[in-house]
C-alpha cells in the first residue's frame, strides 16, 4: 500500500511540457494525420454521451420536483392552521388570525373554508368536487398564487343574475367537461344542509345555485379537474359553518422554512391548534421523486463507467502499440513517473474534452426540451402536462467532477503498466 501511494505521489506531480506534447501525439492516429485516432474519438464520445445523459436526466427530475412544488402551491398555502377533531371547524378564528400575522416570517394569512360537494349543470351528469372558500381580497400579497391563474373573471365573484346564491370559479378542465363558461349556472349539493324529511323518512339534499363568474387554469391536473372556489362568506353558508371557518391559510417568506414556522405557531397558539405545512402534506410525492432521481442518476452513471472501461481499453492498446517508443524514451533518460504521466494525461484529456462536450450538449438539450415543451405527458398520471427540465449548478458540478475523476482513475492501470516496462525488453518488443 505504501509503495502504491509513493508511486501515485510521484505520478501526480505537475506534468512537463514534453510530457504534454507526447501525450497529445499519442492521442492522434498515425504520424501523417493531425486528427484524433478513432479509438480516441470513441472514448471521448462515450464520456460525452454519459455526461450529457446524466445532466439531462437530473435536470428532468429537478424540473418535475420544482414544477410540481410550484403548481401545488398555486391553490395550497405554505401552511394551514387547523384544529384537532373531525369537525374541521374554527370558531374563534379572528383572534387566531391576529396572532398568526404577528409571527416573524409570515407574509400573509387569511381564513379558509374547505368542504366537498357534487356539482351538476341540471342534467343527469354530476361530479364530485373540492370546494374552497377564499377571501375575495387578501391584501397586497395573496396567500396563494391562484389569482394569477385566473383566465376569465376574478376573485370578486360579481354575479349578473338575481336568482343565484353567489358566484363561483371553476377549474378549466372541470368547466370544459361540464360544458359551462362564464355566465352559466351550476348547482351544488350542500352536505351540511341535508335534512331528513319526516314524511318521506329519507334525506333530502339542499341544492345551491351558483353563477360561473370565472375560470382558472393552474396547469395542475388535480386542481383544474376537481376544484371550485367560492367567496368565503358564501362558502361558510354552503358548508353550514355559520361564522366559523375550516382553517387559516398562511404564506411565509421562505417556503422551505414552513415546517419550522409551523412549529413556532403551534407553540404560540397552543392546543387545539395544529399546523400542516405543504412539505408534510406532500411528503410521499417528493420522497418518491428524490428516490427516483437517485435511482436514475445511478443508472445513467453506469454509462460513464462503461466509457471508463473504454478508456482503459484504448490506453492499454496504446501502451502495447507504443512499447518500443516507451523503451526508447526510458533509454534516453525519461523516468518511470514521467512515462506514467504521459498516459495519465491522455486519460485526463479524453475526460476533459468528453466532459466539456457532454456538458455543452446536456445544457443545450435541456434548454431546448424545457423551452419547446416537445415532450408531452399525461397530466392525469403525472399532474403536469409537459416534461420540465431545470438544471441546477450543484448537479452540474458533481457530474463534471465525477466524470473527470472516473476518466483519470481509468488511466491508472495502463499508466502503471507503461511505467513498469523494462527499457531493454521494451526496445526488443515486436
Amino acid at each position: 500500500m505504501r509503495q502504491f501511494l509513493r508511486e501515485m505521489a510521484a505520478i501526480l506531480r505537475p506534468p512537463k511540457a514534453l510530457e504534454v506534447r507526447i501525450a497529445a501525439r499519442y492521442l492522434r492516429g498515425r504520424r501523417s494525420t493531425r486528427v484524433a485516432s478513432l479509438n480516441t474519438i470513441i472514448s471521448i464520445g462515450g464520456v460525452a454521451v454519459g455526461v450529457m445523459a446524466l445532466i439531462v436526466v437530473l435536470g428532468v427530475m429537478n424540473g418535475l420536483r420544482n414544477d410540481l412544488r410550484e403548481r401545488i402551491l398555486v391553490a395550497n398555502p405554505h401552511l394551514r392552521i387547523l384544529t384537532f377533531g373531525a369537525g374541521l371547524r374554527m370558531d374563534d378564528w379572528q383572534k387566531t388570525l391576529e396572532e398568526i400575522r404577528k409571527e416573524p416570517g409570515v407574509v400573509a394569512a387569511a381564513p379558509e373554508v374547505i368542504t366537498q360537494s357534487l356539482i351538476t349543470t341540471g342534467h343527469d351528469y354530476a361530479e364530485g368536487v373540492q370546494v374552497m372558500g377564499f377571501e375575495p381580497d387578501t391584501g397586497s400579497i395573496s396567500v396563494t398564487t391562484l389569482p394569477q391563474s385566473i383566465v376569465k373573471g376574478d376573485l370578486e365573484f360579481r354575479t349578473t343574475r338575481g336568482d343565484v346564491d353567489g358566484g363561483i370559479l371553476l377549474g378549466a378542465r372541470l368547466a370544459g367537461r361540464l360544458g359551462v363558461g362564464a355566465g352559466d349556472v351550476v348547482r351544488m349539493i350542500s352536505p351540511a344542509s341535508t335534512k331528513v324529511n319526516p314524511a318521506l323518512g329519507m334525506a333530502v339534499p339542499k341544492w345551491y345555485v351558483f353563477e360561473v363568474t370565472g375560470l382558472f387554469e393552474t396547469g395542475m391536473y388535480q386542481y383544474d379537474n376537481q376544484f371550485v372556489v367560492l367567496a368565503r362568506e358564501t362558502a361558510q353558508r354552503f358548508a353550514g359553518l355559520g361564522e366559523a371557518v375550516s382553517a387559516i391559510e398562511v404564506r411565509v417568506e421562505d417556503p422551505w422554512l414552513a415546517p419550522e414556522i409551523g412549529k413556532r405557531l403551534e407553540a404560540r397558539l397552543q392546543y387545539p391548534y395544529r399546523a400542516l405545512d405543504w412539505q408534510t402534506q406532500n411528503a410521499s410525492l417528493f420522497s418518491a421523486l428524490e428516490l427516483e432521481k437517485l435511482a436514475m442518476g445511478l443508472i445513467i452513471f453506469f454509462i460513464m463507467v462503461v466509457a471508463a472501461f473504454n478508456i482503459v481499453g484504448t490506453l492499454t492498446m496504446v501502451v502495447h502499440d507504443k512499447t518500443r517508443e516507451i523503451g526508447i524514451l526510458q533509454a534516453m533518460g525519461m523516468t518511470a513517473p514521467s512515462i506514467a504521466r504521459i498516459f495519465l494525461l491522455q486519460g485526463a484529456i479524453i475526460g476533459a474534452v468528453g466532459t466539456t462536450l457532454g456538458l455543452l450538449g446536456g445544457l443545450g438539450l435541456g434548454y431546448v426540451l424545457d423551452q419547446s415543451g416537445w415532450i408531452r405527458i399525461d397530466p392525469a398520471v403525472y399532474f403536469i402536462d409537459r416534461l420540465p427540465v431545470q438544471i441546477e449548478a450543484l448537479d452540474v458540478t458533481v457530474v463534471v467532477l465525477v466524470s473527470v475523476v472516473v476518466a483519470v482513475l481509468a488511466t491508472l492501470h495502463p499508466s502503471r503498466s507503461a511505467a513498469r516496462l523494462a527499457p531493454v525488453d521494451a526496445i526488443r518488443h515486436e
